[in-house]
């Protein structure tokens, strides 16, 4: 059984890798060499060029790290370091929650030590260079310590009672500890409206005007009451441009990059902000999170079955079973599922976008602001306007700008 462990985690790494670095490059070898005729309103020949830069610039530092994620984590595991670490953890205490925090703390430690230079390179040279970054290393840091904190105490709340019910009730605690994370799963979302999202942007009130007054008039007339309607300054990190929609009940936010309001018209914010809503409406977000919930279940309930076999734990080179080694090791093993339901979760994405674009169209009955806004957003965030697709097929949440305005067109 433990070779068997051995090839499927292996295995799932290794076509991960080929699947993700051949998409990549087919994904950046598939630039048109013209401006798509569809875009040459909003692109000249100089930003066209720009963008393909930009694309190759991701493309090949995506290539390099995806490279050295994966030799890292193969010599990780033939060396027979988790071993060391768990060794290492027992020494500490015998505690098994304590022991379940020291262990992951020290692999986030570990793991962010090795990413920072990586986010650095991608923050201050190649965001940089192409004219998007705007974040200082004062606020780099300021982040960097505010995210700590945030995985201290979401971390614990969400890793003690899954050590805590599967140590405790055994076979039985997979199912109290699915529905302790359900109960958390619906809550992050008004604890992200109200405590995460305020600690690293500051959210202001839109001011009274023209947009204001159209955005609440199309929320009036499509029967959506906003709770809160703001502007959230993007620009302190970034030049790139979005709109989101957060929250439940009376914690619901449709928040505004300041950016996006200093490159757009009142008919095209509208637009996006009828998205938005179109999300919320047609239920994308409640099946979301219902998917979110139904899959951490499955989860689980495999994890339960497997969490006391020896031959799991022997292929990382631990001797001892435990219910955090084990969460760790069958992270890996459920990495197969989890590119499958990937996938799928990608592909609903997409059709979902589809069909918010469809609901905006339907209940603004202004296809030529929709279309304009897409443009604009690619145009400001240097999009790649013709990707290939694989890598659309992969890993695109939203669908490729050029379809979503065919699929307008034709409406």
């Amino acid at each position: 059984m433990e070779q068997t462990y051995y090839f499927i985690i292996i295995g799932a790494l290794l076509v991960e890798y080929l699947l993700s670095t051949i998409s990549s490059i087919l994904n950046m070898g598939s630039i048109s060499p013209e401006v798509p005729r569809e875009f040459r309103d909003v692109y000249d020949a100089e930003k066209y060029a720009k963008s393909q830069d930009y694309l190759k610039a991701q493309t090949r530092f995506g290539l390099f790290s995806g490279t050295f994620s994966l030799v890292l984590i193969l010599v990780v595991i033939h060396a027979g370091l988790f071993g060391f670490l768990d060794q290492f953890v027992r020494d500490q205490t015998d505690h098994f929650i304590l022991a379940g925090l020291l262990f992951f703390g020290i692999i986030f430690i570990i793991q962010d030590i090795i990413s920072l230079p990586f986010s650095i390179y991608s923050t201050f040279v190649i965001e940089e260079k192409f004219g998007f970054n705007r974040t200082t290393p004062q606020t780099f840091i300021i982040d960097k310590f505010k995210g700590y904190a945030l995985v201290v105490v979401l971390g614990s709340m969400i890793t003690v009672p899954i050590l805590y019910f599967f140590e405790i009730f055994g076979s039985s605690g997979w199912w109290i500890a699915w529905s302790v994370m359900t109960i958390f799963m619906i809550a992050i979302q008004p604890i992200f409206v109200h405590v995460i999202a305020p600690m690293f942007n500051k959210f202001t009130p839109l001011e009274d005007g023209e947009l204001r007054t159209a955005i609440e008039t199309y929320a009036e007339k499509v029967k959506f009451p906003i709770g809160r309607i703001d502007v959230m300054d993007g620009s302190r990190r970034s030049a790139h441009s979005n709109a989101y929609f957060s929250g439940l009940g009376k914690s619901r936010r449709i928040a505004l990059f300041d950016t996006l309001l200093e490159k757009h018209t009142t008919g095209e914010i509208v637009s996006v902000v009828a998205h938005e809503v179109g999300h919320y409406k047609l239920k994308h977000i409640i099946l979301g999170t219902l998917l979110g919930i139904a899959e951490t279940g499955v989860m689980l309930y495999v994890f339960n079955l497997i969490m006391s076999d020896q031959a799991l734990f022997a292929v990382f080179g631990v001797n001892a079973v435990s219910v955090y080694a084990g969460l760790v090791f069958f992270a890996m093993l459920y990495a197969p599922v989890n590119m499958v339901t990937s996938i799928l979760t990608t592909a609903l994405s997409r059709k979902n976008e589809f069909d918010a674009d469809a609901y905006s169209l339907k209940t603004t009955d202004n296809p030529e602001a929709l279309i304009s806004m897409l443009k604009g957003l690619s145009a400001s965030n240097l999009a790649h306007l013709t990707p290939h697709p694989l890598k659309v097929f992969l890993a695109y949440s939203h669908p490729p700008v050029s379809q979503r305005i065919a699929a307008i067109a034709s409406n």
